[in-house]
């Protein structure tokens, strides 16, 4: 570790431990080290095909996929009660997988893993009620339903993926909740997010209006690299665990 990145990592430590409302945003790039390609990164889906390339090949697949140290680093935050909030763009379950409890996050663009009830909004683990992609389908909200598929267990209601797809409705629960939380906070933690996707975007903005820092980390470049704070370039596995682990040390 170089000397001047060891001297930001001890600055985002004390912002940490100095915090008494951190909300963390995460988008694709923390869980490339997991093997999920990103969108926009160097090698990214949509860098790729801007310049006429195929897409990333998956390093691991999709049910070998497990969290990484940075999704560990952010469970650490919420163990050490640092925690106000998690706003994440990822679809892959990666942060419930690796113990962030539900009540703290809003997954904007929903969970592959997760159905959510028409008619209640309840959300359900696939699992829990023996929902079978290959026999039941994706439950995508423009499919028709089939008989067999399995109904809300909490109100018989139709269930249907929670996973955002063009042109269906943003969650507004998880929306709403994403703004409230931003605008309360005194710490905004934006990691592997290139912060272009709208309405999303809109969240490390708000938490700024409302006088919080931001510390930033992404290998691309993003609209707010000259507002951030604190600004690292380096991989989320080379910053976010260190600066909590000292965080935690100066508690």
């Amino acid at each position: 570790m170089t000397g001047d990145l060891a001297d930001k990592i001890e600055t985002g430590a004390r912002l940490i431990a100095a915090a008494k409302k951190i909300v963390v945003f995460t988008g694709a790039g923390i869980s490339t080290e997991s093997g999920v390609p990103d969108f926009r990164g160097p090698d990214g889906v949509w860098t790729r095909r801007d310049k006429g390339l195929p897409p990333p090949k998956a390093k691991v697949s999709v049910d070998r996929v497990e969290p990484n140290t940075g999704h560990l680093a952010i469970v650490r935050l919420q163990d050490m009660g640092k925690l106000a909030f998690l706003i994440s763009q990822n679809v892959d379950n990666l942060h419930l997988r690796s113990g962030i409890r539900l009540e703290l996050i809003a997954e904007l663009h929903g969970n592959h893993s997760l159905l959510k009830c028409r008619s209640c909004g309840a959300k359900h683990q696939k699992a829990e009620v023996n929902w079978d992609d290959g026999r039941h389908g994706r439950g995508y909200r423009t499919d028709p339903p089939r008989n067999d598929q399995p109904r809300c267990p909490d109100c018989d209601g139709r269930l249907i993926s929670s996973v955002v797809n063009f042109g269906d409705p943003m969650p507004e629960d998880d929306l709403e909740l994403s703004v409230r939380h931003s605008k309360a906070c005194d710490l905004f933690l934006t990691v592997g997010s290139s912060l272009v996707v709208s309405p999303a975007n809109h969240m490390p903005q708000y938490a700024l209006a409302g006088g919080a820092k931001l510390i930033l980390i992404n290998q691309g470049e993003t609209p707010l690299d000259n507002v951030a704070h604190l600004r690292f370039w380096e991989g989320i596995g080379q910053v976010l665990p260190p600066m909590v682990d000292r965080a935690a040390e100066l508690m």
